[in-house]
């Protein structure tokens, strides 16, 4: 377990370093300017997290879908007064309002004490990192001085977060277009060690005639249990049905038991 959870940490440290056009980034960049700003970040995440653990997986899922449309620049989180920025795309509609608020109240903590130096790039890096931690999974270092985005499209979103349809070979090729394996993508899929899922995102799966193969039978009966044909549609169920709190890997043992909630996890 130990080694797989290292393993999906080491992806997304990559993850954190991928950001084109940007400067060196330093374990200790904001040094004298903001010594504490870790403490800061991790004591606001811990508070959040104490309020609801929809803090955990939504944070999480914030940063991949920010680095993964023109890198880890904080530019989710740019509102839009004509509803046109990243997280009004259809693909980012979904991003629990927990994942925001994280950074915002991290943002807050942080500018009380070093008004104007830290970037929220850098405090959504942070809080990824933190949230993982505090869900189990293992400490490690993030480098930061990232800049903040200043252009923010919904156009930009389509096409560049993977889908939950995709095959191998789809799966293979977007992340490669980040610089990431194959091996990176498994690993990173384990993220899907946490959260949560909306049913009309597997429904195919279990309603297609025959229901999917790949779904192992017991699993596929208690999907359509929590998710009948006439679901509220703000139904979600756990994307891991056995630990679905811990940063661990048993995600990867649920595959082999043929529990993938999605087709491009299976």
């Amino acid at each position: 377990m130990e080694k797989n959870c290292k393993s999906t940490l080491w992806v997304l440290t990559i993850l954190i370093l991928v950001r084109s056009g940007q400067g060196q980034l330093l374990l200790n960049f904001y040094g004298p300017r903001c010594p504490n700003v870790e403490g800061i970040v991790r004591q606001a995440v811990l508070t959040k997290i104490n309020q609801t653990f929809v803090t955990i997986p939504a944070t999480v899922r914030l940063f991949f879908h920010d680095c993964f449309v023109d890198g880890c620049d904080a530019s989710v989180l740019i509102a839009s007064p004509n509803n046109d920025a990243e997280k009004d795309s259809p693909d980012n509609l979904s991003l629990a309002g927990d994942g925001f608020d994280t950074v915002v109240k991290a943002k807050q903590a942080v500018e009380a004490q070093c008004p104007g130096i830290v970037s929220c790039a850098d405090i959504l890096a942070l809080a990824a990192r933190d949230v993982v931690l505090l869900a189990g999974g293992p400490a490690y270092n993030v480098e930061l001085g990232r800049r903040d985005g200043l252009v923010s499209q919904a156009s930009r979103v389509a096409g560049n977060l993977p889908d939950p349809h995709f095959n191998l070979g789809q799966l293979n090729t977007m992340f490669a277009t980040h610089g990431l394996s194959q091996t990176d993508m498994i690993a990173l899929s384990g993220c899907h060690t946490l959260g949560f899922s909306h049913c009309n995102r597997f429904a195919d799966r279990i309603y297609s005639n025959p229901i999917d193969p790949t779904l192992d039978p017991n699993y596929a009966q208690l999907l359509m249990q929590m998710c009948p044909r006439d679901v509220d549609p703000r139904i979600a169920i756990d994307m891991d049905p056995v630990t679905p709190r811990t940063f661990d890997n048993v995600y990867y043992q649920n595959l082999v038991g043929g529990k993938g909630l999605f087709t491009s996890d299976q």
